[in-house]
């Protein structure tokens, strides 16, 4: 297959803007003519390798920085949204939307707030019957919601905030030393704030009273989830003038999205000060990215080194692409993110054939499948369940499905691929992302039919579906 052409214009032409030059002295410092620079700033024209090649080494400029990575997720984000019937025939092809994706992001995200906006509408008319009062409120997007948006297109990795993490680790040693202790003793240290066991009647899993400089934990918390909240807490403490500028940097429309985001980014701060960026990607690498070896080594449970795999995306020091995602048994994406090509739908449920499912069917064991998209990108997919309880027998448990993976060109650097014929295109199952936007005509998994597609019902006869899509 041949590769992709890489049209950077916008990227392009904001490094020149921040060099303060001329296109005309900006094409002749990369040996190449004006027009030429004017195309591909247009991305009338695809950047050649010797041009990308020139330009990384006259500016030192990592290369990966021109990655498409950003424009994938925000082109899957187009699509899913253009296909629905609001729409019309108005259907974009895939180059129209790279071009928009590539030269006008601000643009295509304001489209999607329209569209985010107008789903709410519609979903609360049909809800409130004759009920005529209406707010503003209803067309903007939840707190929830914007939080989850800002962390999807910055990539899910936060620069200031792991590289922080990454130099406390060294400080602590964390990794080579039992994690609860260490930070414990940080915190007492440094803080002022000792830790001390939570009554077991408030059902909290962690309670700060900052006047009388106390973390309480739930005494059932297990030593990862322990670790993890005494890690959070100190990123609280020593994170909040950097915090308080991504948030700002961020323009959230309500304080509540503000906190959910600040507590999101508290936590970000935790998984990477218990998985020291550096030295979690090398050991990831040596162990062949096998989640149990590394929750082992590192003292944490699967889903935070699976979150963790999904971050490793620092500039000129990336990780295998990954994606990831948290799955209840009601099918809700709980925590979804992917630095892969594969991106989750932003509305409904994922494909009922994804092993993410299977895994509810067999606890304990990880699950693996070989998948392709109606594209025809193919993916290793693993699956596993887990479970938390948060007291004892009579407690409520809960139960979710994670799921990780990569595109199949990495799949060998996985000891999951091991044994599995990923050269035979049989080996690899057919799935989507969601019903609503799958192009497949004959699954016969589908729950409900594509958004964009007519249908034709036969009352004489009846297959697997009771319509057929024309």
């Amino acid at each position: 297959m041949a590769p992709s052409k890489l049209f950077i214009g916008r990227k392009i032409r904001e490094l020149r803007d921040a060099n303060k030059s001329t296109q005309a002295a900006f094409a002749e410092k990369l040996g190449i003519s004006t027009s030429y620079l004017n195309q591909i700033e247009n991305n009338q024209r695809a950047v050649s390798a010797a041009v990308l090649l020139s330009v990384a080494e006259r500016f030192r400029i990592d290369i990966s920085t021109f990655s498409t990575s950003d424009g994938d997720r925000l082109i899957s984000a187009l699509r899913e949204t253009l296909a629905d019937p609001l729409f019309g025939v108005l259907s974009p092809g895939l180059q129209e939307l790279k071009l928009v994706a590539q030269s006008a992001p601000t643009f295509a995200h304001a489209l999607l707030a329209c569209h985010q906006a107008y789903r709410r509408n519609s979903e609360q008319l049909a809800s409130i019957d004759d009920q005529m009062v209406r707010t503003d409120s209803f067309a903007q997007p939840t707190p929830y919601e914007e939080v989850r948006d800002f962390f999807h297109f910055v990539d899910n990795y936060i620069d200031e905030l792991d590289i922080a993490a990454e130099g406390q680790a060294t400080v602590l040693k964390v990794g080579k030393q039992t994690g609860v202790e260490v930070l414990a003793e940080h915190l007492e240290k440094q803080h002022g704030v000792r830790f001390a066991s939570e009554s077991t009647e408030t059902g909290l899993l962690r309670r700060y009273d900052a006047k009388a400089r106390v973390l309480y934990l739930s005494p059932y918390l297990n030593g990862p989830s322990r670790a993890f909240q005494l890690a959070f807490q100190i990123g609280s403490l020593e994170q909040r003038v950097e915090i308080d500028k991504i948030i700002a940097r961020a323009s959230f429309r309500t304080p509540e999205a503000e906190e959910i985001c600040r507590i999101g980014l508290c936590n970000y701060f935790a998984g990477a000060l218990v998985l020291p960026y550096a030295q979690f990607l090398t050991v990831a690498k040596e162990l062949r990215h096998d989640i149990e070896l590394l929750a082992a080594r590192f003292g944490t449970s699967l889903e935070q080194v699976a979150h963790r795999l999904s971050t490793l995306q620092r500039l000129g020091h990336k990780g295998v692409p990954v994606f990831f995602a948290r799955i209840d048994r009601a099918g809700n994406i709980t925590k979804r993110h992917s630095a892969a090509k594969l991106q989750f739908a932003r509305y409904g449920a994922a494909c009922p054939l994804w092993n993410a499912y299977e895994a509810f069917e067999t606890p304990g064991r990880i699950v693996r499948q070989l998948a392709q998209m109606p594209d025809g990108a193919r993916y290793l997919s693993i699956a596993t369940e887990t479970s938390k309880r948060s007291g004892g027998f009579s407690a409520p448990q809960r139960r979710y499905a994670i799921a990780l993976g990569c595109d199949v060109a990495h799949a060998e650097q996985f000891v999951y691929a091991d044994d599995l014929k990923l050269a035979k295109s049989a080996a690899f199952q057919p799935i989507g992302i969601s019903c609503r936007i799958c192009e497949r005509a004959n699954c016969e998994q589908r729950a409900v039919p594509p958004l964009n597609q007519r249908l034709r019902s036969d009352p004489d006869s009846r297959a697997a579906l009771p319509y057929v899509l024309c």
